[in-house]
């Protein structure tokens, strides 16, 4: 019962980041799947993808009601992302865990670095 509480728990701020910042819930489930839900770290990025995959469809809709969506712009940027998706999905299993723990903590500093500058 407590496991469950935790992964609902991990969902609910999960989707509150990825709705309120448009993005990060990523940066929420990864530690908490791999810290909290002792999940493996290929495993944990690989979850926290698919559970990431309908809230970006929720808000979306969302922000597309809201005519806060610049198609133009997204069109263009999801054909790179599409394609750096494929080749990083492919690349996960080739990357040792603690090597991956390393670049995602990068990125993750890097985005808070950026964000406090």
């Amino acid at each position: 019962m407590k496991r469950v509480l935790f992964i609902l728990i991990s969902g609910l701020v999960t989707g509150l980041c990825n709705g309120l910042f448009g993005a990060g819930g990523g940066m929420v489930a990864v530690p908490a799947m791999i810290h909290i839900l002792d999940m493996d770290e290929h495993e944990a990025h690989a979850t926290a993808l698919a559970v990431i995959f309908p809230l970006s469809i929720i808000s979306t809709i969302i922000y597309f009601k809201s005519r806060l969506v610049a198609w133009d712009i997204t069109w263009k940027v999801a054909l790179g992302s599409t394609i750096g998706g494929f080749i990083g999905a492919k690349l996960l299993k080739k990357i040792p865990a603690n090597i991956l723990r390393k670049i995602f903590a990068i990125f993750m500093i890097a985005a808070a670095v950026r964000m406090i500058i």
